[in-house]
């Protein structure tokens, strides 16, 4: 079974609620009611977006694991108005604390279409426009298209992941999910000779 979920903002991706957390805190298991079922892969707490779940776990590893390197693609709103510059900074590759990162696909957009509003909304001044990226990577370390967009002089205020490989959120509010079939998922793995 493959399920695509709309993790909505401050849920955490985990079925289980950690002790010592409120139990208002938002876990997976208050959107989806199926049993045995597990994430493939991560997305911060105060990130939203899609979350692929599921019950197979040669499926989780290969949806999860870097060296599968699917690509997943970001809306990123990012506080000031994005250039050229830091658009080529990003697709070339950004050097972290942690080494340097792949190189991205990076674009400038609208707002994406349809957008839902974020509870709480993002702080907004005055003074200092937002915009908009795309930002599409094949490798997942922790908060690094936060990381990314910092160092490039745009710090991130939202951030949605909208599509994983062929899977999207197309037709996915916050919250809601559903099962697909990942034909992929039932084949046995080859035997190399």
């Amino acid at each position: 079974m493959l399920v695509l979920l709309n993790k909505p903002f401050d849920t955490l991706c985990q079925f289980s609620r950690p002790d010592g957390l409120s139990d208002a805190t938002a876990t997976l298991a208050d959107f989806v009611d199926l049993k045995g079922i597990y994430p493939a892969g991560r997305l911060d707490r105060d990130s939203e977006g899609l979350v692929l779940l599921t019950d197979d776990g040669r499926l989780q590893h290969r949806l999860s694991h870097p060296r599968h390197g699917h690509w997943k693609s970001y809306w990123v709103q990012v506080e000031g108005a994005v250039d050229a510059p830091a658009l080529d900074r990003l697709r070339r590759g950004i050097e972290l604390k942690d080494g340097p990162t792949r190189p991205a696909r990076a674009r400038s957009i609208e707002p994406p279409a349809g957008l839902w509003e974020r509870e709480p909304p993002i702080r907004k001044r005055a003074q200092i426009p937002t915009s908009w990226i795309e930002l599409t990577i094949r490798e997942g370390r922790n908060r690094q298209i936060r990381r990314m967009t910092a160092a490039v002089g745009f710090p991130t205020l939202r951030l949605i992941r909208h599509r994983i490989g062929d899977y999207s959120l197309d037709g996915l509010t916050p919250g809601q999910w559903r099962a697909v079939k990942d034909e992929r998922a039932q084949k046995p793995p080859s035997k190399r000779r």
